[in-house]
């Protein structure tokens, strides 16, 4: 299977799927809850997709460069970007996309929670504790260790995004934490998958050199789930900021405020 092969299966047809779901249940009359309207949905993935491409490129170009993976060059297309072939941005698009499709899919059945109440020692917690792991994820990565260095680059790059959606909404977040906990494990779970099938078809290998050792399941490296835990948290919890009426009284913007006004009217609440 080729790597365009492999997108095809894994992630354009469940796109396709969840569109076709999506149309399904706006026929039917099924929406978003009413505390889920903040912003344009289409919008918003949109949004993540462009961060996703833009945030991603200098790290997955450097984990390329320095062998920390490789990819089988007679199974992609030949066209590289820097050291990462075109189909590797095509994969941050489509992720991107299946994840926020899948959330709004999950979104659209997921019971409405109770009423919110602010809880800023939460969102300091849930932020200090982010900044401790990546402390100490710096440290080892600066210690040049090899064992273990694709772990802490990991680290490295997706907790301080993580960081500052905790430090905005952690509070927001637990409170749509029916939601969120789902979407992030189910989407993770069927990336690993995949991602397993992939790594045993030679369709990308990464370097034992430079990992614990630790597998998962089959020939998933422990850092390649991680690394769709991460991606998977970043994409849900950037949407579901994105989507939640709580956040309208934290955007610190008001021309972006006033813009949110005009495409939901967000629930008062109390802040």
């Amino acid at each position: 299977m080729t790597y365009f092969g492999f997108l095809v299966c894994f992630l354009i047809i469940p796109i396709a799927i969840l569109n076709v779901l999506a149309y399904r249940d706006r026929r039917a009359g099924h929406t978003l809850p009413l505390s889920l309207r903040l912003a344009p949905p289409a919008v918003l993935i949109t949004g993540m997709a462009v961060i996703a491409v833009l945030y991603t490129t200098p790290w997955d170009n450097y984990l390329v460069a320095t062998r920390v993976w490789w990819y089988d060059p007679s199974l992609v297309t030949g066209i590289t970007l820097g050291w990462v072939p075109l189909e590797e941005y095509t994969f941050f698009i489509l992720q991107t996309v299946m994840t926020g499709l899948w959330l709004l899919f999950l979104a659209r059945g997921t019971p409405v929670p109770e009423s919110f109440v602010a809880k800023p020692g939460f969102r300091l917690f849930a932020s200090a504790l982010i900044a401790a792991i990546w402390i100490g994820s710096t440290v080892y990565l600066l210690s040049g260790n090899e064992p273990g260095r694709y772990l802490s680059l990991e680290l490295v790059w997706a907790l301080p995004p993580i960081l500052l959606q905790l430090a905005f909404g952690a509070d927001i977040l637990w409170h749509h934490r029916r939601l969120v906990i789902p979407t992030i494990l189910t989407a993770t779970f069927y990336l690993c998958v995949t991602d397993e099938l992939a790594i045993r078809n030679g369709i990308w290998t990464i370097n034992p050199a430079l990992t614990t050792g630790i597998l998962v399941a089959g020939e998933l490296p422990l850092e390649e789930a991680l690394f769709f835990l991460l991606t998977n948290t970043l994409l849900t919890f950037g949407l579901v900021l994105g989507l939640a009426n709580e956040s309208y009284a934290r955007l610190p913007m008001r021309l972006m405020r006033s813009t949110l006004r005009g495409h939901a009217q967000p629930e008062r609440v109390h802040q």
